[in-house]
């Protein structure tokens, strides 16, 4: 990277700051009118000079050549004027003073709005350069890199650097012009002054500077504990379940407390010295201001000084602190940002970078490895200097299934990481197809070579996009429908390119269906559901499916089927073997298997304050129960439910089982009541406090007849809890956005699952595996109605969360797997990769995966597998033995049973 900052912001922006240049200088003229009228207008029209006479008139507008007179022989005049009256000229000569003072705005605009640009430009661009050293660096660098640090240094800490870029040239021009300005204007009007003004001036440069210099100092410590604060909460973050485990939540907290601390008092020590400093700064202009009052006022009353000139002088020095304190202050931005950025360019530096060349966009195709790898006198010693491997040598072909076995730390893990490129050989060689591996272009390793290892970490996408990713290598057209690109699209991609950025277009389509011989979507979809099958992760999606919701107004067809699948579960219950099982939800019906609180809401809430374990406390609700005569005797109904509680399981501990069955209170939460009941007594319900009302009436909103059986609940109260169904639903559908989707047998509700559309009603508590039973006749059901395809569909669009976390760990290795295996290689390259499943698993997704190499789908490609379970080697036709970090034997199983001693050792034989 350029290491000096002005001349990395000259070689990026050199036009643009030309450009700047000449605006600049052209807005100084009118700068320096706007400072002299005021004097013309005081001494002229004002005071009267040249109008002694009442006819006396002078002339506006007169226009001379801007050329010298040793030139022309004398002044000569373009247009000579237009003579006026006193009044007339008085208000010609303001309404100037107020052009130039809107021409100086206007300027003052554009200059401003062009450097944020030039700014925001340029930043962008280094952020952009920044980002792309990150992927070129070396895969070992990562070990000892904290993510959230790295992403400090773009995010945070360049936004100075792209302020002040926007200003690095102009900036000095365009506020020591106005000041220079300013300076020759109070000269022109008394040279003393201007002595006196030049003085404080030129001693305010240079005391300002070394007052800043321990500034810059902590800025820079500011600047190394900010960035450790971040990267020490990234790490507690990525560990938090660690924290946990290991009750070190306190150490965490003493150790940001410590960060924080210095931080404080470098941060306590820059604003006091930067405070003192504008303090210093404050008192030398305002001694300006006391020297023309005092000693201008003085020669104004002597005659010296006429008073026009001394209202300009004051006028000028009124704007001159502004451009000289803007001096200064970029001064002190230039050394700050310059230290930034030597730190930045310092912490991104690095000798071996990825050439550029090697991950640059190749539409393909990229031609398939023919032979393989070669692979002679491998030796490759990580940055501590240990040798991860001491010698290897041996030749791999298309086609191959090799099994890399030895022990911990023997070489065979990192024999697979060099074949996949992750790590550098330090001496010897690897070839593919002749070619050394280091010299071939990522668009060749990335797409006829798959690797995966024990490492499951997935940005937070969809199913899909985390499968497809691997098929993202460069845009396949213009646009996802192949049209002309969208004005603002091209728009933003001429300004991607006028800031050094890539110019592929993010919102096209990536997806190269044709690389894995695929025409359309459809293909691509019943490819990645074969694949899925074979890990053993198809069956999770159609789950993820069932849980998923649909926007009507997405898919308004699959929604009606869906309807009609809420219809045809209802009608085949009996048949289902489902009648006691399931209780629909009936709009004119109370369902006895869902709660008071689900029964009066009868839909699922958009918004928590309308979940009913939020009612007691939500006034919608309580006003809509009030008025239909429920809250007393919901009320009542709290206080028995909490009585009969505390009376039947009071005395019991906290974990005995019968507490499984209470699902309207916590275990301990009976003291609480206990002390609840002592309080209020027989208190009615006005008397009682807020709070505990709201204690009480939390009780009956979770309480299910069915379930908790203590018989509180009659047909009088039933019919009230549906009066307020309808009324709550009434008000709520008043709202502008109703915060509740209400259940009705012929609508779709955006807000529930797939599975709660369907089954539209509670499933009885009192039967065993009632769930399971329930949503595999669903399944069966939807499977007949030939809506297994579309479930699938949307099970590909759930979120799996940052890191991939929605997802278990099994199944985000089962994840990598098939999309290693969409990409359809050369190789597959599997590193100990499915370490969390049990063996019969892997053991299946081993023989679909040897399967699917043979040519099974069409696709023949070497598999390269270093298992954790040693076991798994006899099922490859050859077996590579690592022991000490060297390569002992290579042979098939059979043969090294009979022959290699390392192998029997492994094997247990």
């Amino acid at each position: 990277m350029e290491t000096n900052l002005l001349r990395y912001i000259w070689t990026n922006s050199r036009r643009d700051q030309i450009w700047m240049l000449f605006i600049i200088l052209l807005s100084m003229p009118t700068y320096f009118m706007s400072l002299d009228l005021p004097k013309r207008i005081v001494n002229g029209p004002i005071q009267g000079t040249g109008f002694e006479n009442p006819d006396d008139t002078q002339l506006f507008l007169t226009t001379y050549l801007p050329l010298p007179d040793w030139l022309t022989g004398g002044p000569v005049m373009i247009f000579p004027g237009i003579p006026m009256e006193r009044v007339p000229y008085l208000f010609a000569l303001s309404v100037c003073f107020l052009l130039l003072v809107a021409a100086n705005g206007q300027f003052k605009l554009y200059i401003n709005t062009f450097k944020g640009r030039m700014g925001e430009r340029l930043m962008r661009r280094m952020r952009y350069e920044l980002f792309d050293r990150v992927l070129r660096y070396p895969l070992s660098r990562f070990r000892r890199t904290k993510a959230s640090e790295i992403a400090s240094m773009i995010k945070d800490e360049i936004e100075p650097m792209g302020n002040f870029s926007g200003d690095a040239f102009t900036q000095p021009l365009f506020l020591g012009g106005q000041a220079l300005t300013g300076l020759v204007f109070i000269f022109i009007q008394n040279v003393p002054l201007g002595f006196v003004t030049l003085v404080v001036v030129l001693f305010q440069a240079w005391l300002i500077p070394r007052l800043r210099r321990r500034l810059i100092v902590l800025g820079k410590q500011r600047q190394i504990e900010a960035r450790q604060l971040a990267g020490h909460i990234g790490e507690v973050v990525e560990s938090i379940q660690e924290a946990h485990v290991n009750d070190t939540s306190n150490l965490e907290r003493a150790h940001i407390s410590g960060t924080l601390g210095r931080l404080y008092f470098i941060r306590f020590e820059l604003y006091q010295r930067k405070f003192t400093v504008k303090f210093i700064n404050n008192m030398l202009i305002q001694f300006l201001a006391f020297i023309f009052y005092a000693a201008g006022g003085y020669l104004a009353i002597r005659g010296t000084l006429d008073i026009g000139q001394l209202v300009a002088v004051i006028a000028a020095f009124k704007d001159l602190p502004d451009p000289i304190r803007g001096l200064i202050d970029y001064d002190q931005a230039r050394l700050t940002v310059d230290a930034r950025y030597t730190q930045i360019v310092e912490q991104f530096h690095a000798d071996d970078l990825l050439p550029a060349e090697q991950q640059k966009p190749d539409p393909g195709p990229v031609p398939p490895i023919k032979q393989g790898y070669e692979v002679s006198n491998l030796q490759v010693i990580d940055e501590t200097g240990s040798k991860l491997i001491e010698r290897a040598s041996a030749k791999i072909s298309v086609g191959e299934h090799i099994a890399l076995v030895g022990a911990v730390n023997a070489g065979a893990t990192h024999f697979a990481e060099a074949l996949a490129r992750i790590q550098r050989p330090s001496s010897g060689r690897i070839e593919i197809d002749g070619t050394p591996i280091d010299a071939l272009a990522e668009s060749v390793t990335g797409r006829r070579i798959a690797y995966l290892d024990g490492s499951t970490y997935f940005p937070q996408s969809s199913l899909f996009d985390a499968l497809t990713y691997v098929l993202k290598n460069h845009p396949v057209a213009a646009s996802p429908a192949g049209e002309a690109l969208a004005p603002e699209r091209k728009r933003a991609l001429e300004e991607a390119i006028s800031a050094g950025n890539s110019d592929l277009d993010m919102d096209s389509d990536w997806i190269d269906l044709k690389r894995i011989g695929l025409r359309e979507a459809a293909d691509l979809e019943q490819e990645i559901r074969r694949i899925l099958v074979d890990v053993d992760l198809e069956a999770d999606v159609r789950t993820f499916g069932l849980r998923g919701t649909l926007d009507p107004k997405v898919y308004p067809k699959l929604c009606e089927e869906l309807i009609q699948a809420r219809h045809n579960f209802r009608d085949r219950l009996g048949e289902l073997g489902l009648a006691g099982l399931v209780e629909p939800f009936d709009p004119a019906e109370y369902n006895t298997q869902a709660t008071i609180g689900e029964n009066i809401l009868f839909g699922t809430s958009t918004n928590a304050a309308y979940d009913p374990a939020n009612f007691a406390s939500n006034e919608v609700v309580r006003k809509v129960i009030a008025e239909t005569g429920l809250e007393g005797p919901l009320f009542e109904m709290g206080k028995e439910v909490a009585s009969t509680t505390v009376e039947l399981f009071g005395d019991l501990s906290a974990d005995n089982p019968f507490f499984e069955q209470l699902t309207y209170m916590e275990a301990d939460q009976i003291p609480e009541y206990r002390a609840l009941l002592n309080r209020i007594g027989a208190m009615p319900m006005s008397e009682v406090s807020p709070a505990d009302q709201k204690m009480v009436l939390q009780l009956p909103f979770a309480y299910t007849e069915a379930r908790n059986r203590l018989g509180l609940l009659d047909d009088e109260l039933k019919a009230k809890i549906l009066t307020a169904r309808a009324l709550l639903q009434e008000r709520l559908q008043q709202m502008d956005e109703p915060p509740v989707n209400f259940y009705d047998p012929e609508r779709y509700n955006p807000a529930a699952s797939v599975l709660d559309n369907v089954l539209l009603g509670r499933i009885s508590s009192g039967v065993a595996e009632g769930p399971e039973r329930v949503t595999n006749a669903i399944r069966q059901l939807l499977a007949e109605m030939d809506l297994t395809d579309d479930i699938f569909r949307i099970g590909l669009e759930y979120n799996i969360g940052s890191g991939g976390k929605r997802l278990s760990e099994t199944q985000r290795q089962k994840l990598h797997m098939a999309r290693a295996l969409l990409k359809k290689p050369d190789f597959l390259i599997v590193n100990q990769a499915l370490n969390t499943l049990d063996g019969r698993t892997q053991k299946v997704i081993l023989d679909n995966v040897l399967a699917r190499s043979k040519g099974r789908d069409g696709n023949v490609f070497g598999v390269i597998w270093a298992p954790m379970n040693m076991a798994f080697a006899d099922m490859f036709e050859r077996v590579l033995v690592f022991k000490q970090g060297t390569l002992v034997d290579d042979g098939s199983p059979e043969q090294l049973q009979r022959e290699s001693q390392a192998y029997r050792e492994l094997m247990g034989a």
